[in-house]
């Protein structure tokens, strides 16, 4: 089976800084079609500019994906430029502190709707752009493949970071059951479930909290933080013919840190 990508396209969300960024260019590069998806115009100007409005691979849409609309006009807008759509990866997340004990908080709703609801939504607006794009052409067999990006804090108990973990782990559920939902009509979904891993997030929280560091090292048994590229290849795969057998899974990226049963730090 081919790794390529090359030929396809790809909606990538969050995609103007951190990890989203890091596969949006990777695909790129790899010979996709790329739609570089962001609420936050401004930086997405900042890496793309002239770029996105040439006639190349290269694509640039800002707008709030919470809203069903804007998820609209994002496919409309892929389906304008190039035709198609054969890869969704759904980057777009935040990370909020929790106070699990007020019913004031907002931050589980919060993440919950822009973490978990707003990827589900995409998912399922896009998976029909890919089936009625493959009756259209007659194609059969495998038709496109959503990537879900994920944390280990769905598994780890932090009461600090219960939003957090709540939309992480509905993260994880939601992939294993779209997955089976969408085997039948040639639609694969997966999600990279990553921790100790360099984030436009883990960047601003060391920033606030230098002390952090020694602690993510320590509790990292491969001794260091990974690079934002480092998922890349990974999602690479799962959006190639390579992974063709693989549905439903989530794989972890985290230099060892979930197999440890110390928390020492937040799971970024």
């Amino acid at each position: 089976m081919s790794f390529s990508i090359a030929g396809k396209t790809a909606i990538v969300t969050g995609a103007a800084k951190g990890v989203g960024l890091a596969i949006a260019r990777h695909f790129q590069a790899k010979g996709a079609n790329v739609m570089f998806a962001d609420i936050d115009e401004t930086t997405l100007e900042q890496q793309l500019g002239d770029e996105a409005r040439s006639e190349g691979s290269v694509r640039m849409f800002a707008g709030n994906l919470c809203e069903k609309l804007t998820i609209a006009n994002l496919l409309s807008a892929t389906m304008d430029a190039f035709d198609r759509v054969d890869i969704l990866v759904n980057a777009s997340r935040r990370m909020l502190p929790s106070d699990p004990f007020s019913a004031e908080d907002d931050a589980v709703e919060t993440l919950w709707r822009e973490n978990v609801l707003t990827g589900l939504r995409l998912s399922q607006m896009t998976a029909k752009r890919m089936i009625a794009q493959a009756e259209k052409s007659g194609s059969e067999g495998a038709i496109g493949s959503i990537i879900n990006i994920s944390s280990i804090a769905a598994n780890r108990s932090q009461p600090e970071l219960l939003g957090y973990s709540i939309a992480s782990a509905a993260v994880d559920q939601m992939t294993r059951s779209m997955a089976l939902a969408l085997a039948p009509k040639g639609i694969r979904m997966n999600a990279i479930s990553f921790g100790s891993v360099m984030t436009a997030s883990l960047q601003s929280a060391l920033k606030e909290e230098p002390s952090w560091r020694p602690g993510i090292l320590e509790g990292t048994p491969m001794g260091r933080i990974g690079g934002a590229d480092e998922l890349a290849e990974l999602a690479q795969f799962l959006a190639s013919d390579a992974s063709g057998f693989m549905t439903g899974q989530i794989v972890t990226v985290d230099g060892g840190r979930s197999l440890l049963d110390r928390v020492t730090v937040p799971a970024f």
